[in-house]
This record gives structure tokens, C-alpha cells and sequence, in this order.
């Protein structure tokens, strides 16, 4: 965003907009530094319910952080919305990541590290998440994949965005790579793009059991399943559970799909 921050001191009073971010601080040990929160920030559970909210990831509570007087706000260009950040940014230090890969996400528990002084615990993480991925096996062959984030109307994952580099880690080509983001995708255009796996989200839109017969009817012969979310998305310290849940995935589509 083209905007630098100064320190004067170690931040004592933090505040944190993303929900994956948030987790991440609690594993660096800063839990009596964590003053709000969002209410999509759900890990860890029993400590996030201590902190005050501050409204959601695309809508602040100004006077709430106003309120807590933080002396760091950490947030996330893609999942914050620009006018809000830029808001606080006129009274705040705040610390934005921008996350595309991996790669991205290990550089931000780096950055964190570094400027809450917890480095030897992220640099911990960062062994472990780093060790975990060079373990994965991909696909032996790559598998054409959908992979929907939402219903009605439907959303799917398309280039540039961690959900995407996930699936390429997991040897799944991404049926939807040739648009932006998170394009709307018609029925007609799915039956069109023919996967062989289609992938439905427990986030955001929480798709159960219960929808798979839907997609099933759009395309006879792919194999669908339900994935947890917050394992080819959250790009904290979530990553370090990442790695064996996707390699189940993986096995199990290879097993199904017979490649």
C-alpha cells in the first residue's frame, strides 16, 4: 500500500484483523500483548473469546479500537478493505501483509517476528511449516480441479491467491486458473470446463455433505468432496497442521480417481 511504519517500541498493545494472523500471534507467545481481535478470528479458541472484537475482517469498529489504543494493528490487503486500513492509518501504526504463496507466508512470520521480538519462536515455525511442505508428495498425475469458496451464486477460486498455490502444491491444476481471484462461475461453465475433482469449502461459504449432490448433478463424472477450508487457506501458524491434512487429500483423491 505504499505505506511505512515506525516503531518507537516494542508494541504492547495489538490489535489483529486476520483471523490466520491472529492465531499466528497467540503462537509467537503474545497473548498478554493481543488487546482485539475480529469476530472471524476463531483459533485459538478459549483465548480469542477473552479479547474484545472489533467488528469483522471488511468492517472495523472505529471506536472500539479507538478504545483499545493499540500501538500496532496488524492486517492483510486482500482479506481488510482499503478505505478502513486507510482510516486507521491516520492514527495508527499499521503493519499490512500482502500473502500470494507460501513463500509470502513464511516471509510475514518472519516480519511479525522481528518486529514483536519473538524471532526464535518464528523462525521455529517456519523450520516446521518449511520441513512439512518439502515432505508432501503431489498428485502423480495432475488432477483438473474446482474448487469453490461459494453458493448462490457460486464462487470459485481462480489465479492468484494462496487457495490456488495450494492446489498446485497438491499437484491439482486449477480449472478456473485462466480468471481473476474469486470469479462467479455458471453451471454452463463448469460442465464446460469438465474437472475431474471438484473441491467444495467449509469457508467461507460452509458447503456440507448435503451439497455434494448438487455438483454431482452438474458434472456426472467428477469426483467431489468436501475440504476444510482453513488448510489451503489460512496462512499462519495454521500451516504447520497443513501439510498431512492436504497429503490425505491427495491420497484419497489418487485412490478414488484410480491416476
Amino acid at each position: 500500500m505504499d505505506h511505512q511504519i515506525t516503531l518507537q517500541h516494542l508494541p504492547q498493545r495489538i490489535v489483529s484483523l486476520v483471523p490466520s494472523q491472529t492465531e499466528l500471534l497467540f503462537d509467537l507467545g503474545l497473548a498478554d500483548r493481543i488487546v482485539g481481535v475480529t469476530k472471524f478470528c476463531i483459533h485459538p479458541k478459549e483465548q480469542v473469546k477473552q479479547k474484545v472484537k472489533v467488528g469483522g475482517t471488511k468492517n472495523f469498529h472505529f471506536d472500539k479500537i479507538d478504545q483499545l489504543q493499540p500501538d500496532l494493528i496488524i492486517g492483510n490487503k486482500e482479506e481488510n478493505y482499503k478505505e478502513g486500513i486507510e482510516q486507521l492509518q491516520q492514527k495508527y501504526q499499521v503493519w499490512m501483509s500482502d500473502i500470494y504463496t507460501l513463500e509470502d507466508a513464511l516471509r510475514m512470520m518472519e516480519q511479525i517476528g522481528s518486529i514483536t521480538s519473538t524471532e526464535a519462536r518464528a523462525a521455529e515455525l517456519i523450520q516446521s511449516i518449511s520441513q512439512g511442505f518439502e515432505d508432501l508428495i503431489p498428485a502423480q498425475s495432475t488432477i483438473k480441479t474446482a474448487y469453490f469458496i461459494w453458493r448462490k451464486p457460486y464462487m470459485a477460486v481462480g489465479n492468484h491467491n494462496i487457495i490456488d498455490h495450494m492446489l498446485q502444491r497438491c499437484g491439482f491444476q486449477n480449472a478456473f486458473s485462466d480468471l481473476a481471484r474469486y470469479p462467479e462461475v455458471f453451471p454452463e461453465q463448469l460442465q464446460k470446463a469438465n474437472p475431474q475433482l471438484i473441491l467444495l469449502s467449509s469457508e467461507p461459504y460452509p458447503f456440507k455433505e448435503k451439497h455434494i449432490a448438487e455438483f454431482q448433478e452438474l458434472c456426472p463424472q467428477a469426483l467431489i468432496k468436501n475440504v476444510d477450508g482453513e488448510m489451503f487457506s489460512w496462512y499462519g501458524s495454521r500451516l504447520l497442521h497443513a501439510p498431512s491434512y492436504l497429503q490425505s487429500v491427495i491420497e484419497e483423491v489418487q485412490q478414488n480417481l484410480k491416476v
